[in-house]
Order: C-alpha cells, then structure tokens, then sequence
C-alpha cells in the first residue's frame, strides 16, 4: 500500500506538536528553577530579526493546521497569535492538535493531486498537494519546531537531541 497524504501528514505534525508541549514544559520549568519569569522566555529570541519563541510556537500551529485545511479543504480554526504566556503556547499546541486530530482521513483521499496556492508577498505559489507537503508544508513546520528547541537550547534548557525527536510511535 503506498504512503497515504494523512500517513504523512498527520502523524508527523501529531508527533512534533507532543515533543513542542514537552519542550515547553522544559522551558518553562528551567526558566522557573533560575528564578527568571518564565513569560520573559516566551519572547526571547535567537537574533533580532528573528521571530521570538511565541512566534515559533505560532508558526509551527499555522504550518501545520493550514497544511491539514489546505490538502482536505476543510477550514482551519483561526488563532490569533497574541499569546504571551507559557500557558497560552501550551492552548495553542493543544488546540492545534485537536484540529489536527478531529480530521477524518479520507478527507485526504486525492490530495496528492489537488492544486494548492499559497499568495505571498513574492507572488502566489502553486504546488501539487504531495509537492506543497513534501516540498514547502513539512520543511516550513520543522523549522519553526527546531527553531524553538534551539532557541531554548540556546537559553540554557536542558535539552537535547533525543528531546527533539522524542518517544518513537
């Protein structure tokens, strides 16, 4: 049987968004055993003009769940991007993951083949289903989760390599 457009979406998000809660989670207890306010992490960033920790929080959310509503058609629930908190990532990570979760397979059925078009300020870009998720949807969502494993590496998170690939299955 080939590898189906839900096998190699879902899943994969499913797995990711877990291992950011947890990342997270480390975040936020390391933040507290310095005695740092934990919010003041949420907006640390690896270089100026880049997204701060919230940012790829939100990024990794709006990859992921726009991959799901683009390859079905069905609509995404729309987030807001004003989380400040610890607290709020964590929502935001769970309410991506709900939406993710609640999508019927089939819905997937032909989205190989369904033509995708993204508008961006460089002009609009069109893919095939399966070349948007290979191509531009999982390589997007995997940057923002590893740029906020190593943003909070980088703070002095005790993390590490097996914490970004997490628990197998």
């Amino acid at each position: 049987m080939p590898l189906s457009m839900h096998r190699a979406s879902v899943p994969v998000f499913v797995r990711a968004l877990k291992v950011l809660a947890t990342l997270l989670e480390k975040g936020e207890a390391h933040a507290k055993a310095q005695g740092w306010n934990p919010d003041d992490l949420v907006t640390a960033r690896l270089a100026d003009d880049m997204l701060p920790l919230s940012g790829q929080i939100q990024r990794a959310s709006d990859a992921s769940k726009g991959a799901v509503s683009r390859l079905t058609g069905l609509d995404a629930p729309p987030m807001a991007d004003d989380e400040t908190t610890f607290a709020q990532l964590q929502k935001r990570v769970a309410d991506t993951l709900a939406y993710i979760q609640s999508v019927d397979p089939k819905a997937f059925e032909g989205s190989e083949d369904r033509t995708v078009e993204l508008k961006t300020a460089g002009g609009t870009m069109t893919f095939t289903g399966e070349d948007y998720l290979l191509g531009f949807a999982l390589p997007n969502f995997f940057f923002h989760i590893v740029t906020a494993y190593d943003l909070l590496r980088h703070k002095g998170v005790a993390i590490g390599k097996l914490d970004y690939l997490g628990p197998r299955g």
